[in-house]
């Protein structure tokens, strides 16, 4: 187990920040504990009934395995009062219904608790166990399914409760019966695997809401609206484009074949596609064409064995020509063992929004951008189980082509263990990161090279050596690193020149970086829209 002694972060802070809009005085002081089980074993914690041990799912995770019991594990000290425990959740079995597995807090026993879960109905609620059946204290959604990580904070503040399903307030209640005692895991004839835990200090109680009678807490920052623009290069008026819209406007359809898939994204005109389940398609990429929106439906559809490529295929245009594909939007889509690229954006395509995707096991880059592609926005994407993550720009000898283009921002993506190319970038200006969570890249985070200019701020960076350089390999580019966090064993940035500034394009707020990697894991990949 890690204790970290740290100012609060993610979610955490965004209750804090909601509980001071509330009227209340509030502050978090500390982090009371945090382990995401890389050193192998589950010490500090007790277990009751069930079967528990550290697994690889991803990353080492704790695990309680088989549905016959009502188990329970229980971390920290009887003492907690006033806090919030959050982790990643994944309920992978149900023994039948009316069962549940999520978080606790406030456990005076094994038997007495409140908890946060997930049911094997789909719902979430907020319960109450104090010795025999648990008690519904209020109900709420937002999680993903069976099999699916669902990030959540079980907040405790006098006696306020209030539960934070993916970044957003699903469910709050009233109840005294409990001030103090434990966090941990409940599995209630479940199977479930949890990562990522923290606990953090909180102190204030919010006044009630004036219309409702409970709390007046808006959801996290930043919301996750799936009607809400771009923010980004996307967003911005150029080239005849004013910005991303997609499909909007033409028919939707819903894809669950690899023929219909195929047929519907070279069809001409406004679309939008709804992808049903994943949807195995022949390698290596298939061409998509303007005015296209993909979306997946639910947190597990995607493609599998192939990617898509936008941008005209051929290799030698030197200027932009009239018929460049432009206004695509890949949404909340699961890439998975692509021949190739899983995104490919090339050929002066521009006005193209790559969003809320997982990406992983590809056999080249993840997302690649480059021979002058330009106004394109990469935002909350969770990349992991690749090396070769995101490239920007095709290489040393093309500045002919991306010289003026490649205006690309990256925002609140998840870099996940992916050691390179998070991005590797040359020529474009500016190149915006900013609000990004890096974690265990062990080659380089950000590289800005042959000439690029980047500005990165308001990252989270941890355990990654070397964060951001200009210097990475060939010739050197230019950066900005300003007000970034660099956590655990990084690095320092290596940065020098000037940068044009990514405002004169766009407005954009960055978030405090301390808050950014509980946000991030909260909002980034699929079934968050």
């Amino acid at each position: 187990m890690t204790h970290k002694r740290l100012a609060a972060s993610g979610l955490a802070g965004a209750l804090a920040a909601a509980l001071i809009a509330a009227g209340t005085t509030s502050a978090f002081a500390d982090t009371l504990l945090s382990d995401d089980f890389q050193d192998g074993n589950s010490n500090g914690w007790s277990k009751s009934g069930g079967t528990w041990s550290v697994v690889t799912d991803g990353s080492l995770a704790y695990r309680q395995s088989g549905t016959s019991s009502d188990a329970r594990s229980l971390v920290g000290a009887t003492t907690w009062t006033d806090y919030s425990v959050q982790a990643r959740v994944k309920p992978t079995g149900f023994a039948a219904g009316n069962r549940y597995a999520g978080l606790i807090a406030r456990a005076q026993s094994s038997s007495n608790y409140y908890a946060l879960v997930l049911t094997s109905s789909g719902g979430v609620q907020l319960i109450k166990r104090a010795g025999g059946e648990p008690v519904v204290l209020g109900s709420g959604s937002g999680a993903g399914g069976t099999g699916t990580w669902t990030t959540l904070m079980l907040a405790a503040s006098g006696s306020q409760l209030y539960g934070y399903v993916n970044g957003n307030l699903a469910v709050s209640a009233t109840d005294s019966a409990f001030s103090a005692g434990r966090a941990g895991v409940a599995a209630n004839y479940a199977s479930v695997t949890v990562d990522d835990v923290v606990v953090s200090t909180v102190s204030g109680t919010p006044t009630p809401g004036p219309t409702t009678g409970g709390p007046t807490l808006p959801p996290t920052e930043p919301p996750l609206d799936p009607s809400a623009p771009p923010i980004g290069f996307a967003s911005v008026n150029a080239l005849g484009q004013n910005g991303t819209t997609g499909g909007s406007g033409g028919p939707t359809v819903t894809v669950d074949t690899a023929a219909e898939l195929l047929t519907a994204i070279a069809q001409s005109g406004p679309l939008n596609i709804r992808v049903q389940g994943m949807i195995a398609l022949p390698g290596p990429m298939h061409d998509v064409t303007s005015d296209k929106t993909i979306i997946g439906v639910g947190a597990s559809s995607g493609i599998t064995g192939a990617g898509f490529n936008i941008g005209l295929p051929t290799s030698d245009i030197t200027s932009p020509p009239a018929n460049a594909v432009h206004n695509v939007i890949i949404r909340n889509l699961n890439f998975r063992d692509a021949a190739d690229d899983s995104v490919n954006v090339q050929m002066y395509s521009h006005h193209v929004w790559i969003d809320h995707n997982d990406l992983a096991e590809g056999y080249d880059g993840l997302i690649d951008i480059k021979r002058g592609a330009s106004y394109v926005t990469v935002s909350w994407n969770h990349t992991h189980h690749h090396t070769k993550n995101m490239l920007l720009g095709h290489d040393d000898g093309n500045a002919a082509q991306d010289t003026g283009y490649l205006k690309v921002t990256y925002h609140n993506n998840w870099f996940d263990r992916t050691p390179q190319r998070n991005p590797r970038a040359r020529f474009g200006e500016p190149i915006h990161v900013f609000n990004n969570y890096f974690v265990y890249n062990t080659d380089t985070g950000v590289a800005c090279q042959a000439n690029a200019g980047c500005v990165v701020e308001g990252n989270y960076f941890e355990d990654v050596e070397e964060p951001v350089t200009n210097t990475y390999a060939g010739p050197a580019g230019r950066c900005v690193a300003r007000n970034n966090v660099f956590a655990g064993e990084s690095g320092q940035p290596e940065c020098s020149g000037s940068v044009q500034e990514p405002s004169a394009y766009y407005r954009y707020t960055v978030a405090d970086p301390n808050t950014i990697k509980s946000v991030v894991m909260a909002g980034a990949g699929t079934g968050r829209l």
